[in-house]
Formats: C-alpha cells, structure tokens, sequence
C-alpha cells in the first residue's frame, strides 16, 4: 500500500472512428498466431497524469476455483454491493480472471489479460438497469500494469464515446476518445484484500444534463496501463472483476 499522494505517468490507448465513417469493431479474441485484436479502429495514444487515491478493505483473498467463486464469491460481492451503494438488491452475472502475462495471445476466456485501450464495458441504450463491476487484484500487490480510472466529471458524455461493435459473439461496449479534460487516478499497489467499484452505466432518472451538471457519475471509462515506476521483478498483474445489476426501490 502507497500514500495517497503518489502520482505517475502513463500512456493510455484510446479510440480514433475509422476514416470511412463506417461502425467500428473490435474482436475481443486475439488471433492465436499474431496475437493481435482484429479491428477497424486507430489507437490514438496520449501520456497522461495519474494520481493515487483512496480505498476500501475486504478480508476476501480466495479467488482460484469457478465453482467457489460463484458459490462463496458471488453472494459476498452482493453483500458488499449492497452496503456501499444503498441497494436493495443485486445479481451477479459474470466474472473475468486477468493474468497479464507477456507474448501470450489474449484469445480465450481463460486467457484473459488486462485491457489496454480506454473503454466503457456497456453502452446506455442497452443498459436496462445499474451495472456495477467489483475489482480487485489477486494472489499479489498489483504493481504492474494497474487500473486507471477517468472521473466522470471530466467526461463528454455527448462527443467523447463511440459505440464499438464488440464480437464476442455480438455485443457493443463504449471506445472512448481522447480530452484533455480527462482527469486520471489509480490505487498504486492494491492488495488481494482491497477492492474497487467501477460503474459501467446507471440508468438515468434524471435527463443526461442534469447528470452531468451535478456530482452523479454514470458510468467510468477505464483501461489497465503501464506504469513506468513499476519496480523491478515486481510480480505480473493478476485480477479479478465481478459485473452485477444492481436495484433500487423507489
């Protein structure tokens, strides 16, 4: 764990419309030869600040065999979900273990590695309900290839996200453009037994700009990065992420 003050550079990928105008995809496996992600895109890097902040405690660590994580795993995320966000319910529907792990294909669910292009994992007109992913790292202190997250305040919702096809087999998540209004921030050096809550989309009571002109986040863009100050032989990421619809009476 790192004081709150430290900050650090990173170069994050994000997302250029292809010149042609038509919509752009993205396959979420990598070929098995090249190791590449077929796509229509241009990656549009820029270097940004990235600064450290707080975080919250969990005692849960075990994270190695599907069948308990869905029987012991899933019911502690709901509990967990529910006390942070005021809910009064929540279900679990997926989870995705990263390992980052050098000249490997990212080309299976089992071979998932931390995602470096700025993204949101759901686009609103899809989105039916609150979507909130719980993460957290695994096995060891995530030093290498962190989590960076952008703060909604600093997002255009209306000019900065582009809808991209996502062929996993079909789906279509949120590419995020480059601003330089982004502000950046990441928990340098989160332990097995801290977590975090990124949101990919609350559906909206309000109209999108009385959202935006208050303190109400609806979704996160975020992407995994290098961090340049990663020390030496540190370990290589490992990570869990839990995705649950979250519900609320009103």
């Amino acid at each position: 764990m790192s004081a709150n003050n430290y900050a650090t550079t990173g170069s994050l990928n994000y997302f250029l419309s292809p010149a042609n105008g038509s919509r752009p995809y993205h396959n979420i496996n990598a070929d098995n030869v090249t190791g590449d992600h077929r796509c229509n895109w241009v990656e549009d890097r820029h270097v940004v600040d990235i600064e450290n902040f707080g975080r919250e405690a969990s005692k849960l660590t075990s994270f190695v065999d599907d069948k308990k994580i869905e029987a012991e795993y899933y019911p502690q995320c709901i509990d967990l979900i529910k006390v942070l966000t005021g809910a009064n319910s929540a279900v679990t529907f997926d989870h995705t273990i990263r390992s980052h792990r050098p000249g490997e294909a990212d080309d299976g669910p089992q071979k998932r590695q931390p995602v470096s292009l700025v993204h949101i994992d759901q686009i609103t007109s899809s989105s039916i309900a609150r979507i909130i992913n719980l993460w957290r790292p695994i096995s060891h202190t995530a030093l290498d290839w962190p989590l960076g997250l952008c703060d909604f305040r600093s997002v255009d919702m209306k000019k900065r996200l582009m809808a991209v096809a996502l062929i996993y087999p079909d789906g279509e998540t949120f590419g995020v453009k480059f601003n330089e209004a982004h502000k950046w921030k990441y928990m340098r050096g989160m332990e097995p037994d801290e977590f975090v809550l990124i949101k990919w989309y609350v559906s909206l009571r309000h109209t999108l700009d009385s959202v935006q002109e208050g303190n109400v986040a609806i979704l996160t863009p975020h992407t995994g990065f290098e961090d340049p100050n990663t020390p030496e032989g540190s370990p290589l990421r490992e990570s869990i992420e839990i995705r649950a619809l979250v519900f609320y009476d009103y």
